[in-house]
């Protein structure tokens, strides 16, 4: 018999059973109790059914085989008492036969049928970072155990695949972070060892300094985005106030209108009305990202188009580019950290995490955000929040009791 130590019932000092053993015991109760039904129900049914001489006078006898004589109510008597003495003694050592067998049985029953949860438990305590390729694959009856072994199951592919691209993000982080930092201490201990360097020599080691920190500065306020915007998934915004995408990609544009024009885009605007209620600074980031990968993955002389809408309580975003040629298949890959134009950590580009702010900000609204590449190359994203009218605004507030005096 398995007893969980660890655990106390309501601090008395008991082990908590195990799930077995307080099946056991519940079968065993109930077996126990209908079959002591059973034998009183016997025993009354004895004890009023033997009156053959209720239909006899007062002070009639009976002659037994011995050939004596009774009193026909005494001789009655009598053997209504030993047929219910003897139902009694016969009908409980059965019960307690009975019992015996089935509560056995039920242990043994209860023990197989719960020992795919002890394979889980094991698999559970045997979980670790380097051990969850390690599943229970159940191969028993299709029932409420096997249900639950192919759920465990599932949330282990899904813990697995969850560490998989947590590690390949760490990775990317760190060998993104490395790159301008190896190139401020490669510059900075050349610069020094060089015995001949006159002021022009530092002031260019002191430009690339700055260019490789504020690479290394983008990339934290990037990641720091990205987490902010993963903490708020599933609607759960932490700031709820209306906003309009239209003056989010009109703002957005603005601060990279200069690089548009450098490029000599064919810049093309549609911004209706796009009302919506969330995170402004959240919503500012995913244009202005879309936007800035947009011109940056876009080519000289390229087009660039903008448009928002609002209708049957969505509202969208599209923003599309010419550009380089995108597979179609490579689009999913775009959203995830680190990925550039399909190939990870391609040169000095962006941070890589662009999408993936723009795809953590439309999960924080609860929205989506999809793209479909284009034919000759570039890319069009549609981004769709929930409309102003069917999103409610939520305000904080701020009570402060006063302290008693």
């Amino acid at each position: 018999m398995t007893v969980y130590l660890g655990a106390k019932r309501r601090g008395l000092g008991f082990p908590r059973p195990t799930l077995r053993l307080r099946l056991t015991v519940l079968n065993g109760i109930l077996l126990v109790g209908a079959g002591a039904v059973l034998v009183l129900l016997a025993w009354l049914l004895v004890s009023e059914s033997l009156h053959p001489v209720d239909e006899l006078r007062a002070g009639s006898a009976v002659t037994l085989n011995d050939g004596s004589t009774r009193d026909a109510l005494a001789w009655q008597s009598d053997m209504v008492a030993q047929a219910s003495r003897e139902v009694l003694f016969k009908g409980f050592s059965a019960l307690v036969a009975i019992g015996i067998i089935g509560i056995a049985g039920a242990y043994a029953v209860a023990g197989r049928a719960l020992r795919p949860l002890h394979s889980v438990t094991h698999t559970a305590q045997r979980l670790g970072e380097e051990t969850l390729d390690q599943r229970i694959k159940y191969s028993g009856a299709d029932d409420e155990v096997a249900e639950l072994a192919r759920t465990f199951d599932a949330m282990l592919d899904r813990l697995a695949a969850a560490f998989d691209s947590q590690k390949r993000f760490v990775a990317n982080a760190s060998h993104e972070l490395r790159t301008p930092l190896a190139v401020m201490r490669t510059e900075i201990d050349v610069t020094l060892s060089d015995d001949e360097a006159d002021v022009a020599e530092y002031r260019r080691m002191a430009k690339v300094v700055r260019n490789a920190s504020e690479r290394a500065n983008g990339l934290v306020d990037a990641l720091l985005v990205l987490a902010r915007s993963e903490a708020q998934s599933g609607r759960r915004l932490v700031r709820k106030v209306p906003a309009d995408l239209a003056t989010s990609v009109y703002n957005a544009f603005s601060a990279v209108k200069a690089e548009a024009e450098r490029m000599k885009l064919d810049v093309t605007t549609d911004l209706e009305p796009a009302p919506v209620v969330g995170d402004p600074s959240l919503l500012d980031r995913l244009a202005g990202n879309l936007i800035e990968n947009a011109i940056r993955y876009n080519h000289l002389l390229g087009r660039l188009w903008l448009r928002t809408e609002s209708a049957n309580g969505q509202t969208r975003l599209i923003v599309g580019n010419t550009g380089y040629e995108v597979e179609q298949a490579d689009v999913p890959g775009l959203f995830e950290p680190f990925q550039r134009g399909g190939w990870e950590r391609t040169g000095s580009r962006g941070s890589g995490l662009g999408l993936s702010i723009v795809r953590a900000v439309c999960d924080a609204h609860g929205g989506t955000v999809s793209a479909v590449a284009q034919a000759g190359g570039g890319l069009e994203v549609t981004v769709t929040l929930p409309a102003a009218d069917t999103t409610p605004v939520v305000t904080a507030s701020v009570s402060v009791p006063r302290s008693a005096r």
